[in-house]
């Protein structure tokens, strides 16, 4: 066996779902993006909370990424215990019970002929 690949608690500091974030499927205008690998052996049952500036933090938000496999979440789509704040800066803290890599992506092309995707890596804690 391979030794662990990742981290157990990972940071997104500068997230933002501009308002409007919504367009004619499959063509969003502007979203936020965890991707998440888990290259462990067993399932990894991960658990998000959201920060904002002036109210309090918002979760656990519950997603399940199956052993040794990735998966995409949109920011946009989580509602569930509320749904995530559109036009808001936001904090987000990813926690897991076994070690993963994340990262973090985001697209706005709210203006015409403008297309803005940034990677980067959230921040292992």
């Amino acid at each position: 066996m391979s030794a662990p690949v990742g981290a157990r608690v990972w940071v997104v500091p500068g997230g933002h779902v501009p308002f409007p974030a919504h367009g004619p499927e499959p063509a969003f205008t502007a979203f936020d993006q965890l991707c998440v690998l888990n290259a462990a052996d067993e399932d990894a049952e991960l658990e998000l909370d959201f920060y904002y500036q002036d109210v309090e933090p918002v979760g656990p938000y519950r997603l399940l990424v199956g052993a040794r496999r990735i998966r995409h979440v949109r920011v946009n789509d989580l509602i569930d215990p509320e749904a995530v704040r559109l036009d808001r800066p936001y904090g987000c803290v990813l926690r897991s019970p076994v070690p993963v890599v994340v990262q973090f992506l985001r697209q706005d092309t709210r203006l015409p002929g403008v297309v803005a995707l940034t990677g980067t890596m959230a921040y292992p804690g």
